[in-house]
């Protein structure tokens, strides 16, 4: 008998109908009842559980990034490094630089090679170092960029030991899409006075919902308007871990480079046009200034004027990190009550949803009782 039963769980009340189960005793008919039910069971309680897998993947993915917890590993992607990519651009290369189009090649990297975008701006260098540096702004500019925040900075000396370094800017990012975002913890390494670059890894004393990430940035004056125009490089690395779903590693791996150029070009011209609208085409800049800017040409380092702007220095970075771990300390307040109420909501639809079916058995087996009682 079982194996004439009709696999669409809407047949199974067709087929109860037709049995003739008066010739059953009561806990035969509840026996068979159940059994034959169990199919629909395991229904309904699969459609419990897929409505409420997006609400859990997200804690899976809420839970994963920690401000106060060390990384899985040091670091898995090879990390670029400072310098002219040195790219030879023919004739159809630059043909698509002129249209205002990103150009796409690849870069040796140990026995592969990696994604690289090339794109013209018409701004100058100091305008797209800006936009590039503004990181507590990428919300607003970048796509996919929900919210970013640095949280450290560290100046350095530029020297030869260092590789000419002169700054680290350790930014808190969030990107995705609504249902799905990935939090990580980015080290950028600055070297504009030097190599033009910046280069960042991701931080590791921090856990990142990415596994791993690298990127690079080179800004270059324009070999035909050095002064008012620019060529910038682009290049990412990026590994994903397995839960991630497969369309956002195909944003991060390979979208990402083109919409990256875009974003920078659109609002570095939006600035300079501002700029030029004003009248002023003065090189220096915010960001460019506060990296180039060594302090007056005669200050006098006794008067204690340089001393008492370090430890100004030193209290405002102090600041900001302890301000940064005390909102990170409440997200994690949040993400920890989130967690709790999505659970107790998957069990919630879970326990209804074998209410009901419970229910259903019992109108069934009540409509066959009544039905061999009134025969």
């Amino acid at each position: 008998e079982r194996s004439l039963l009709p696999a669409p769980p809407a047949a199974y009340y067709f087929f109860i109908e037709q049995l003739s189960v008066a010739s059953l005793p009561p806990y035969s008919k509840l026996v068979f009842l159940t059994t034959a039910m169990m199919p629909l069971f395991r229904f309904l309680i699969g459609i419990a559980l897929v409505s409420t897998s997006s609400l859990v993947s997200n804690v899976a993915v809420v839970e994963a990034s920690n401000f106060s917890k060390a990384h899985a590993h040091t670091g898995k992607v090879e990390p670029f490094s400072p310098g002219d990519p040195k790219i030879k651009l023919d004739g159809k290369a630059t043909s698509i630089l002129k249209a205002g189009k990103p150009y796409q090649t690849q870069v040796q990297s140990g026995d592969g090679g990696r994604g690289l975008v090339i794109q013209d701006v018409d701004a100058p260098t100091h305008v797209v170092w800006d936009r590039i540096l503004d990181f507590d702004n990428y919300g607003s500019m970048v796509p996919k960029c929900f919210e970013s925040k640095n949280y450290k900075i560290i100046d350095h000396k530029p020297t030869k030991a260092n590789n000419f370094l002169e700054k680290e800017i350790f930014t808190r990012m969030k990107v995705g899409f609504p249902m799905l975002k990935l939090e990580y913890f980015v080290r950028h390494f600055v070297y504009i006075q030097h190599h033009k670059a910046l280069t960042w890894t991701l931080d590791y004393t921090k856990e990142s919902d990415f596994d791993d990430s690298c990127g690079y940035w080179y800004i270059a004056p324009h070999p035909d308007n050095p002064e008012e125009k620019t060529r910038l490089y682009y290049s990412v690395g990026v590994s994903m871990f397995d839960w991630v779903p497969k369309f956002v590693v195909d944003f991060m791996s390979s979208k990402a480079l083109t919409d990256a150029t875009a974003w920078v070009k659109k609002f570095s011209e939006i600035e300079w046009a501002k700029e030029v609208a004003k009248g002023g085409t003065s090189r220096s800049s915010s960001a460019g200034a506060q990296v180039k800017n060594k302090g007056p040409l005669f200050a006098l380092p006794f008067f204690g004027n340089k001393k008492k702007q370090e430890e100004e220095e030193r209290l405002a970075r102090e600041a900001a990190e302890k301000a940064a771990m005390e909102a990170q300390a409440a997200l994690e307040e949040k993400k920890k009550l989130f967690v709790v109420r999505a659970g107790f909501r998957r069990y919630l639809l879970v326990s209804l949803v074998v209410v009901l079916a419970a229910y259903n058995i019992n109108t069934i087996f009540a409509g066959g009782f009544l039905k061999e009682k009134s025969a």
